[in-house]
């Protein structure tokens, strides 16, 4: 029998200038997210993913500590309780990157991965923090993970997560691929003249070099009153071979959904026995400092 899963990505512009009240964004952007998760169940998506930092703008192009208070608690918060209550409701897997407290003054980029019953089966921290492009300042705000790369056997298949910045780092793919994940999450925001050209790239090769399904997504839209550019949106699939099966419009609130055929993993990996042909033994430089 084949396994095909309908699978979705969300990608919005942010809804207020970063001037105005954070509290007052988180709001507008969760119900304009809602109305497109909505959207997907009634698409009957299986499982969605949302973009980075969705309820709020890029706040790490500033570093003011008012956006703390967007932080939460996971699976306690109030954004992840709203999401296991949709997921449960809708009978869809949710990807939901969240900005989470663990502690005074302890703070993470993460992503909660929701189970199509509404059960929180874990979250994945982001590993890799840039500091780099006037705006891109997340080592001020976040931790790095310290969870590793795991992945999370749901009732679709088994789902992984990057987020962001981590796509420029093969190794933590390939840790994910390792691992057995089917389909691997980037929940992104990145703008034109800085990735672009890396966008359509890297994760292709990685999906080859790990024989899974990605899908990729990114913001849309400017933000005031930073400038730091423009989110270049073009959200995708990519299947195992590293062909780009769906994309997003550059410009658009949209959800992308596409029919996503886990069968083809096996068909690629018995062609391309990367796994098979690894030589673990010889990597030792990768993981020294």
């Amino acid at each position: 029998m084949a396994r095909t899963v309908k699978a979705g990505l969300v990608q919005t512009s942010s809804t207020h200038p970063g001037d105005a009240e954070p509290a007052v964004i988180r709001d507008a952007m969760i119900d304009k997210t809602m109305s497109l998760v909505e959207g997907a169940g009634e698409a009957g998506v299986q499982v969605l993913c949302l973009q980075e930092l969705f309820y709020g703008p890029y706040f790490p192009a500033e570093q003011e500590t008012r956006w703390y208070g967007l932080t939460e608690a996971i699976p306690d918060g109030p954004t992840t309780q709203l999401m296991m209550e949709t997921a449960r409701r809708l009978g869809m897997v949710l990807v939901v990157p969240i900005y989470e407290v663990d502690g005074p003054g302890v703070y993470y980029n993460t992503a909660a991965v929701i189970d199509a019953d509404g059960r929180y089966l874990g979250k994945y921290r982001k590993n890799h923090l840039p500091h780099c492009h006037p705006g891109f300042w997340e080592k001020f705000y976040f931790r790095p993970g310290n969870l590793g790369y795991p992945v999370f056997e749901t009732a679709v298949g088994k789902i992984g997560v990057y987020l962001c910045y981590d796509r420029h780092f093969p190794e933590g793919a390939r840790c994910l691929g390792l691992g057995g994940a089917e389909l691997v999450f980037n929940p992104s925001a990145t703008v034109a003249g800085l990735s672009e050209y890396l966008w359509k790239l890297e994760q292709p090769a990685q999906a080859v070099a790990n024989g899974y399904w990605v899908g990729a997504i990114n913001r849309v839209g400017t933000e005031a009153p930073w400038g730091i550019g423009e989110f270049y949106g073009t959200s995708y699939f990519c299947d195992p071979r590293g062909q780009l099966v769906a994309v997003a419009s550059r410009d658009r609130d949209e959800l992308l959904v596409h029919d996503v055929d886990l069968d083809q993993i096996g068909e690629v990996r018995e062609t391309w026995q990367f796994f098979r042909d690894r030589r673990p033994e010889s990597y030792g430089p990768i993981v020294e400092p």
